[in-house]
This record gives C-alpha cells, sequence and structure tokens, in this order.
C-alpha cells in the first residue's frame, strides 16, 4: 500500500482533560462529522477520564495492603457524573470492565502483591472504560462510531525487562497493510489510547502519556494523511505558560524541534510521539478542543525556516546526575568506553554528557519510567573502581531550544550573567545544534526559567513560527469566561477609580466576594470545621467578616494569635489553630498559656524541651510525601520542603509523645497551595488516616488549604460541589474523625485588587515600559515567584490592547516587574492600573524597601 492510497485517513486523539470535559462532546462531535464530510476515514485514540490512572494505581496500593474497595467507586462515580452531564446512562458494555477490575483488585488483596502484569491490566480500565461511555454517546448522536479494542489492533514489540515489557512498552513504526485493511470498511473507529497487547496476547501499557505514543503509531502503521493531537492548551508554547507569563504560541515547528522540546520538558507531547510521525513525514497538528477556531501548532519536516532562531525555554524535573571523578582518566584511552560499558551493562540510557581531563558527569535518561534506587546504587557500586562516584538526585535541566544554537552563541554571551545566581551542575550544547541544556537544583530551575525566557525570546516579532502569547490566545475565549464568572471589579471599575482620587496606590477588599468564598466553603458539607488561614492576609476588616461566619483562625506566630485575641477577646480558643514552624521553645509555651491548639510538626521539640509538652495534647503535622501547588516555592511536602514529620519518624513521634503523657488528638497536612485537583484532599486525608494509626487519642484530620482559585482566564477552577462529593467517601472510610480545612489564599485572593497610577511610560527599542506608583514593596509575588496576576488599565477597560507592555515599579531592583509582555492599551500617566487576584498574600508580604510605604488597605462597600 503507498501513501497516495491511504491518504483519506486522519488521526484524531483525544487526551483526558478533553473527553473529561462533557462540553467538549459536542466540538468533538462536529470535528469527527468535519473530518467525514471532507472525505476522510477517521481513527479516534481516546484517553482515560482525567485522574482516572491516578485513581486505578491508588487501588492497586490498596489492594496490596489489603483494603477493600480501593477507587473503583471513585471511578465509578467519575463516570457517572460525566454521563450525567452528557445526558446519558452508563453504557452496560462498561460492567464487564468494571467486573473485570473488582476482580482483578480481589486477587491482589489474596496475596498481597501485584506483578508488572496485572498491573497493566488494571491500569487498562481507564481507557476501556472512558470509550465505551463515549461510544455510546458518539452513536447516540447519530456518528457510525465502531468500537475496537486497542489491544487487538497495536501488538508490541519484546523487551528483556519484564517492568518495561508490560508497563512501557513501545511498537515498531512499520506500515501495516493488514491493519489498514481489516478497518478500510469502518468509517469512524473509536479506540485506546496508551494500551496494547504482546505477541502472546497479554495487556500492556505504553508508559504515562502513552496515549499520544499510541495515536502516533496507528498513524504511522496505517500512513495516515495526518495525526491531530487535540488536547487543553492552544499548541506548543515557548515556555510553560504557568511559569512563565509572555510564554509564546509555538505555529510551526520541524519534527527534530517538536522532538527537543518534548524531550527537555515540554509537557504538551509524549517524546515518543514525534518519531513514528517523523519516519513517514505525517504532519502532527496540536489543538485545543475547547477552541477549534485557534489554529495550534503544525509539526512537519518543512517550515520554510532557515535562519537561527531560538524557540523555546523548557524544564525538566527529577533529573539525576551522576559525576565519575578520577586524575587517571587524563591521556587513558579506553576510559569513557569503561565507564559507558557500566551504563550498557545496567541498561540505563544516558542523556546529557560533560566532560573535562579528570572527571565526567551524565544524565540518566528517564524520560519514560523513573531510574529506582536499586539501580542507582548498582551504578554507583560498579563505576566506584573507575573514581570517586557522586550522585546528585532532583536536578532541573533546562534548555534554550532552538535552531542553529551554535550560530547565535555570541549574542547569547549576556546571558551567562544569569548564570551568576544559579549553581550549575553541567553544562551540554547538543552535537545536533537544537539546544543548550544547564542543570541546575530543582529549586532554582523555576527563576532560571523565567529569567531566560525574556531574555531569549526579546524584540521576537510575530512570524511564521512565533504567534500570540498565551495570555493574548486566552482573551478572546468567549468559553471559558462563560465558565469563570466575570472578575467583579469589572462591573464596579468606576467606583474603584473614584475611590483612587486621593491615592497613589491601593489595595481594595471586596467584602461580597469575601462572603461568598466563605460561604461556598460552609456548604461543604462533609467539612466539620474550617480555620482560615490568616497570614493569607490579617487585615482588620477580613478577620472580622471571618469571626462572625464562625470560622476559626489558623495563626503561625504568636503575633496572629494575639492579633486575633487583641480583636476578639471573647474568642473560643479552640477556634485558634496554632501551627508553627522551627520556632523558639517560647512560641509553644505562649500557645499552651494562651489554650489554643497547638501542632507540632518534628520531633525536635519533643526531644529537646519535653516538660513543655508533658500532659499537653497537640496536633502532628505530617508530611505525606508528595506537594502539590502551582510553583516549587509553595509546595509544602515531599523531601525538599521543610514542613512535616516525615512518615518514617511518626513511630519515633509517637513514642516521644507517649513519654511525657502528651496527647496527639490530630493529624494535619498541607500539601501547597493553588491546587484545583477536588481529588487532592481526600488522597490527603488518606494518609492522615495511615498515620492516625500511631495515635489511637486522633479524632481530627486537617487537610490543610492551598484551594486553588483562577490565576488568569482559562484557568482550570475547583469544583467545591466534586471535593465534597470526594470527602463524602473519605468519611465513609474514616466516620470516626471529623474533617478539618484551613484555606486562607481561597477566601480573599480574588476579592482583592492592587490599584496604582501610572507615573511614567518608556520605549526601549520594541520593549515597552509603563511605570507604576508602587511595586515589589506592595507585591512581591511576581519577583519572588514568579506568580501571575492578571493587569489591566481601569482607566481604559474599553480599548483594544495595542501592544505588550512590561509593567514595572518604581524599587531601584530589576526584578520589581509586576507583569511581563502584557496586552495593554496605550497607557498615560495618570491612568489606573489594576492588578487582580492580589487579595492574598499581596499586602501582608509587603514591606518598606527603599523607604517606600507599601500601598494602604481599604474594604470596599457595595
Amino acid at each position: 500500500m503507498n501513501k497516495a492510497t491511504s491518504a483519506a485517513l486522519t488521526v484524531l486523539k483525544f487526551g483526558g482533560t478533553s473527553v473529561t470535559n462533557a462540553e467538549n462532546w459536542p466540538r468533538i462531535a462536529q470535528l469527527i462529522h468535519q473530518r467525514r464530510a471532507d472525505g476522510l476515514q477517521v481513527l479516534v485514540v481516546h484517553s482515560a477520564l482525567r485522574g482516572v490512572t491516578d485513581l486505578l494505581q491508588g487501588s492497586l496500593n490498596a489492594a496490596v495492603d489489603g483494603q477493600i474497595g480501593g477507587h473503583v467507586d471513585d471511578i465509578r462515580q467519575l463516570h457517572e457524573q460525566l454521563a450525567n452531564a452528557l445526558g446519558i446512562e452508563l453504557p452496560p458494555s462498561m460492567t464487564p470492565v468494571l467486573a473485570e477490575l473488582e476482580q482483578l483488585l480481589a486477587g491482589i488483596r489474596l496475596i498481597r502483591e501485584v506483578t508488572p502484569k496485572i498491573t497493566a491490566r488494571v491500569l487498562a480500565c481507564g481507557e476501556l472504560l472512558s470509550s465505551r461511555l463515549s461510544e455510546h454517546w458518539l452513536q447516540q448522536h447519530g456518528l457510525d462510531v465502531t468500537w475496537r479494542d486497542a489491544r487487538e489492533l497495536l501488538v508490541t514489540v519484546a523487551e528483556r525487562r519484564e517492568l518495561r515489557h508490560y508497563l512501557n512498552a513501545s511498537c515498531d513504526t512499520d506500515e501495516d497493510v493488514q491493519l489498514r485493511a481489516q478497518l478500510a470498511d469502518e468509517p469512524i473507529v473509536l479506540t485506546q489510547g496508551f494500551i496494547a497487547a504482546d505477541a502472546a496476547g497479554d495487556t500492556v501499557v505504553l508508559g504515562r502519556g502513552g496515549s499520544d505514543t499510541s495515536a502516533a503509531y496507528f498513524a504511522a502503521k496505517m500512513q495516515a494523511q495526518q495525526l491531530e493531537i487535540w488536547t487543553d492548551v492552544p499548541g506548543l508554547f515557548s515556555a510553560d505558560p504557568n511559569v512563565v507569563s509572555g510564554a509564546r504560541q509555538l505555529k510551526n515547528l520541524h519534527y527534530s524541534e517538536a522532538q527537543e522540546i518534548a524531550s527537555a520538558g515540554g509537557q504538551v507531547l509524549h517524546p515518543r510521539s514525534i518519531g513514528p510521525a517523523w519516519r513517514w513525514s505525517i504532519p502532527v497538528h496540536v489543538r485545543w478542543t475547547s477552541r477549534p477556531d485557534i489554529r495550534g501548532t503544525l509539526i512537519s519536516d518543512t517550515t520554510g525556516e532557515t535562519e537561527p532562531q531560538v524557540k523555546a525555554v523548557v524544564m525538566r524535573q527529577g533529573v539525576t546526575l551522576i559525576s565519575i571523578e578520577s586524575v587517571s582518566m587524563w591521556q587513558q584511552s579506553g576510559f569513557l568506553a569503561r565507564v559507558f560499558h557500566v551504563f550498557g551493562t545496567q541498561r540505563v540510557s544516558v542523556g546529557l554528557v560533560s566532560t573535562s581531563e579528570s572527571s565526567i558527569t551524565v544524565s540518566l535518561d528517564d524520560l519514560d519510567a523513573p531510574v529506582d534506587t536499586t539501580t542507582i546504587d548498582g551504578l554507583r557500586e560498579a563505576l566506584s573502581p573507575l573514581g570517586h562516584v557522586q550522585v546528585l538526585r532532583d536536578c532541573a535541566a533546562v534548555s534554550i531550544v532552538g535552531r542553529k544554537i551554535r550560530t547565535i552563541l555570541s549574542g547569547l554571551g549576556p546571558l551567562f550573567e544569569i548564570f551568576a545566581e544559579h549553581k550549575l551542575h553541567l553544562l551540554s550544547q547538543a552535537a545536533n545544534d537544537l539546544n543548550l541544556t544547564v542543570v541546575v537544583d530543582t529549586a532554582q530551575g523555576f527563576r532560571l526559567v523565567q529569567q531566560l525566557h525574556p531574555a531569549v525570546m526579546a524584540n521576537q516579532p510575530t512570524n511564521q513560527t512565533l504567534g500570540p502569547s498565551w495570555e493574548a490566545l486566552q482573551d478572546t475565549n468567549t468559553i471559558d469566561k462563560a465558565v469563570v464568572p466575570e472578575a467583579w471589579w469589572r462591573a464596579n471599575a468606576q467606583a474603584l477609580i473614584s475611590a483612587m482620587r486621593s491615592h497613589e496606590s491601593l489595595y481594595l477588599y471586596d467584602r461580597i466576594t469575601i462572603e461568598a468564598r466563605i460561604a461556598g466553603l460552609q456548604s461543604l458539607s462533609q467539612v466539620d470545621r474550617v480555620f482560615y488561614a490568616m497570614k493569607a492576609n490579617p487585615h482588620a476588616s477580613i478577620l472580622q467578616l471571618v469571626h462572625d461566619a464562625g470560622l476559626g483562625f489558623e495563626c503561625v506566630s504568636p503575633q496572629e494569635i494575639d492579633a486575633v485575641l487583641s480583636q476578639f477577646p471573647d474568642i473560643e480558643r479552640e477556634r485558634i489553630l496554632f501551627t508553627p514552624n522551627f520556632c523558639a521553645q517560647s512560641d509553644y509555651q505562649y500557645g499552651f498559656e494562651q489554650a489554643v491548639r497547638v501542632t507540632l510538626d518534628n520531633v525536635f521539640p519533643l526531644q529537646a524541651w519535653p516538660e513543655t509538652f508533658a500532659n499537653q495534647s497537640v496536633m502532628v503535622r505530617v508530611d505525606p510525601g508528595q506537594g502539590r501547588g502551582h510553583h516549587e516555592h509553595v509546595r509544602t511536602a515531599g523531601i525538599h520542603s521543610k514542613f512535616g514529620v516525615p512518615q518514617f519518624e511518626l513511630s519515633r513521634f509517637a513514642e516521644l509523645t507517649d513519654a511525657v503523657s502528651c496527647s496527639v488528638v490530630g493529624i494535619h497536612a498541607h500539601t501547597g497551595s493553588g491546587v484545583t485537583q477536588s481529588d487532592n484532599w481526600r488522597l490527603v486525608g488518606q494518609a492522615l488516616a495511615d498515620a492516625a494509626s500511631y495515635f489511637p487519642n486522633a479524632r481530627y484530620l486537617d487537610l490543610g488549604g492551598g484551594l486553588g482559585v483562577p490565576e488568569k482566564p482559562g484557568d482550570t477552577v475547583l469544583d467545591l460541589r466534586q471535593l465534597d462529593q470526594s470527602l463524602l467517601s473519605l468519611k465513609q472510610q474514616y466516620p470516626q474523625y471529623e474533617i478539618w480545612l484551613e484555606p486562607g489564599r481561597f477566601v480573599v485572593a480574588e476579592a482583592g485588587v492592587l490599584l496604582a497610577r501610572v507615573t511614567q511610560t518608556k520605549g526601549k527599542g520594541d520593549v515597552r515600559y509603563v511605570g507604576v506608583a508602587t511595586g515589589m514593596n506592595s507585591l512581591i509575588r511576581p519577583a519572588l515567584y514568579g506568580a501571575f496576576h492578571e493587569i489591566v488599565n481601569l482607566s481604559r477597560l474599553s480599548e483594544p490592547p495595542a501592544y505588550p507592555t512590561n509593567v514595572v515599579g518604581p524599587i531601584c531592583e530589576t526584578g520589581d516587574k509586576l507583569g511581563t509582555d502584557r496586552l495593554l492599551p496605550a497607557c498615560q500617566a495618570g491612568d489606573v492600573i489594576l492588578i487582580a487576584n492580589a487579595g492574598a498574600y499581596g499586602a501582608a508580604m509587603a514591606s518598606h524597601y527603599n523607604g517606600r510605604p507599601p500601598a494602604r488597605e481599604m474594604l470596599l462597600e457595595r
């Protein structure tokens, strides 16, 4: 079969976020109709619903521990919720899949172990369930869909390692004439991503993110005309928009460039998905399911470019480096061969390489699966005869990706000044001339990306490669604006401008919005008590609203306790939760003296000051092991976070409390800020319930806060109803515990805005600046960890944007930027600029740096 006779096929892959959103399904049906109207046969590759694969993995872990049920009910509920939103019942074709899942988990519970072979069968259930549901809906809407089991269509190649064979399988990319003939009479084929079968017919999976790869395999084997990847973003970008607000859309890329971006940490496409299309020159089109009108990114072998150009700054976390240092390697032939022979025998692939006369440093290529501790220990032992071996884990590789990087290295010279504040573990310039990569500590990675991107992308015009910024694309997103209620300040612009008559800068807090957020929290039927994390914003008027609503206060210092007691001297002390961290002995003593609830998050105080805790009741803050959130600096769990008692020390903690008759009455954790996955707190609760087994007097599970708010148009909105439903299953599983939450930012972030007058404007080449009357002295979040705040010219809301603008303050620091590359109308001195979502950690973190007072605060009554 030649390419000409097979040009009537297109492969459409829909990701988990796309298929989970009921609003997307009319668009998906329309896309299929359009491709059929164009005379194309359609093969749809379907992902599992968002979060289901994690729930299946959790079910495996629960079954190994002997727990009954796992997350099967949660999985069924997710599909029922989607079915209800689509107006259909769960189809009978899903019943056998759910039954098989129950049987597999029952078998695991019986023997208390699980093999890679069984793991693959369990994980495959996600795609099988979701595709059956979608088949039912599409057929009811007039589409002649044929459901096919991917395990009957894709056969993988054999792997020597069992783990890789079943859980990270791969297929060849040869043309498959028989497969094309097998499906030739089926106009619309619906199959699954992620899953396949081996030569023996056993179920295997292609690794996380494997649905992209499945789609590419199908496109190659069936010689498709094109491969369409429909996802939750409008293509590939010059950086992660969650990290860099000025990230630009990449309209056209060569396969090699897309491969580099994906391999270096770009999250839109799996790196293995590009090779099959590249081999057969099949165009790959990455599109946004929610906005089919946006062009997206086209990946092909012709981009029409010849000039050197930087395309992206990307980061890959979790990188492991191994360094071998030996003076004997100098002028010693065959030394590198012996080093790489060790990696070969250990079957570990090497990514980056950097050498000197006396050392060699390599990164481990773990794109498909993390390199486990046993393997690393084996490498260390095998390499030690060759020299001193050092292993660095949890690093971040930051790459500048583009075309003809060597040609533009001289122009990148000033960038190396940025590295002065970062410890570089490795620097590598790719032999294919497509990237320059540095490896730094993970904690430095985000900041380095934020520094590098504007430096390398400055003054880049919109052209055949670079499209609009993420912000510009979102600005026209009427669909998402219909989902997220319009910000309160838009309808009250004149009132805000009037409030600025006697001010150059001002924080305004909206009472109605705060009360609405509190009411939303109080609507959570499964939450027994809510404490407001007052560090988010301790303004007296906000504390009054919290108090009057009956919420408690979470305090992190004696000074915050004093603020509450001063304003509310008659408050019941049980409404105050004290959660200090690395504090002095006197802080704990003060908490007990004031009879508030005290939290411990370390064994040290019990060892050093046992008398302080004798005969007291405390909470224990546990580290559940994994942090979540929108930035490294707001993830408050995991080995790199200073918070919480690690799980391996819980037994020691229990011994120390018992020794002084200190009663642990509650278990507490906080994983991070800005979390919008509604299932997060149930998973935290389960970890806390496990920890509670050490403490028989525990009655409370404090799930922390971190409830996310949308930062910008198009962001995911936390669904409180789904959160409540998720907590219901936790309450049913552990009815003996009260459930607590301690949100802060969720209550006040959207309610607050920072207003500032324009003082000056400036143009420096193609870069435009708007200076305002206050800066990082009032709002340090953008400088501290690259936080995004929507910025508008309140005086010119009705005017269209003129050009990208950097909004800066008067502070004598290069980092005094409130927003970079923001689309604003032409601004004039005296205009009022509004910075949104500034109600949390704005004024609370303000300073008098440079001697400039921060913006005043005021509660807006309307």
